[in-house]
């Protein structure tokens, strides 16, 4: 399991140089004028982590496998686009496909690059996207409290659907406090509840202290997750080799990458982690949501797996390193038996025992 998010906002922000950046492609047509991108691009990236190179290394694997994150850069949008103008409907069906949004915006000067509206305000276009995101949810659940009329909806659904349209008419964002509610307004495939990372496209100048846009936007939002990234900059950094990646960072003071940024905001967004299994055939990564039980885990390398799961063994990936293997672990008395109601945790090294 790894996930999906879509990079969208106003054309001309920076999508596809953000995303031919963040897969090292150039997969995605940059150019200065509007919708060069009509068909969603996908990029699928490994999520790097020395704790799995730590592992791979000590078990001597044949291989080494990372968990992976896909990107989509998405169409640009306009206003209107809830009623299908530019590619709006086209827009609004590919996001409806990923698990988070990145909603990339201008955050930086420069005179050869148009912009759409022709002037540089990353607030109102934020809001531009979020109205149109809004109005096609109103859309979704206006049609969906039509099937009431029919008696296809239950007293409770129709009452959901009710309070959900009285707060989209006011701008508010939807009730996902009680479980029941959120799973059914996921199966609508809502635009508005998906997760979101709200990222400032800024020139290499700003990359570290901000500029004027990017503090108007953290005072405006300051509850949404906020980076600043430099989408010409992660371009230069993705056509470098290892060292040389290391040398441009120390010279412009750039600490991480903007795809590290944007794993740790989205892992966190999304409330996954990471467990490991190792051996001489394989180390691998494995991406599980948060509070997962071992079977679950276990069902996710194989489905039979859950299905005849009797227990795991797991240690923490620091005492594997420092013992060396699971059978050290197990020596020091480290390792531990864990039954179906276990709980995996960030960092694991999981060895499963199922019935054949």
């Amino acid at each position: 399991m790894g996930f999906k998010c879509g990079i969208v906002g106003l054309p001309n922000v920076g999508k596809s140089t953000l995303f031919n950046a963040l897969t090292s492609t150039k997969n995605a047509e940059a150019a200065n004028f509007p919708f060069c991108t009509i068909d969603p691009n996908v990029g699928v990236v490994e999520v790097p982590d020395h704790r799995l190179d730590e592992l791979a290394k000590l078990s001597n694997s044949k291989k080494k496998i990372y968990t992976s994150i896909t990107f989509v850069d998405i169409a640009g949008l306009v206003k209107g686009a809830s009623k299908g103008e530019g590619l709006g409907n086209k827009f609004l069906s590919h996001i409806r496909e990923v698990d988070a949004i990145i909603h990339l915006v201008r955050c930086f000067e420069k005179e050869n690059i148009q912009h759409v509206n022709n002037k540089i305000n990353p607030v109102e276009d934020f809001e531009t996207i979020k109205t149109e995101i809004l109005l096609s949810d109103i859309d979704t659940i206006q049609k969906k409290m039509e099937k009431s009329k029919k008696k296809l909806l239950s007293e409770k659904e129709i009452e959901i659907l009710k309070k959900s349209l009285e707060l989209l008419n006011k701008g508010e964002d939807l009730d996902l406090q009680e479980g029941n509610n959120k799973i059914f307004l996921n199966r609508l495939g809502l635009l508005s509840i998906k997760p979101k990372i709200l990222v400032c496209n800024v020139d290499e100048s700003s990359l570290n202290e901000g500029n004027s846009y990017t503090k108007e936007i953290l005072r405006k939002y300051p509850k949404e997750k906020i980076i600043n990234i430099c989408a010409d900059i992660e371009d230069q950094l993705s056509s470098l080799n290892q060292d040389e990646k290391l040398k441009f960072m120390k010279e412009i003071g750039l600490e991480r990458m903007g795809i590290s940024k944007l794993i740790k905001e989205g892992y966190d967004l999304l409330d996954l982690e990471t467990f490991f299994t190792s051996g001489k055939e394989e180390s691998r990564a494995w991406t599980v949501k948060k509070n997962t039980c071992a079977p679950d885990a276990a069902g996710i390398i194989h489905s039979d797996f859950k299905k005849n799961f009797i227990r795991a063994e797991t240690v923490n990936t620091e005492d594997f390193i420092k013992f060396g293997s699971m059978e050290k672990c197990k020596e020091n008395g480290k390792l531990r038996i864990e039954g179906k109601d276990y709980v995996v945790k960030d960092g694991d090294v999981l060895y499963f025992r199922v019935n054949p």
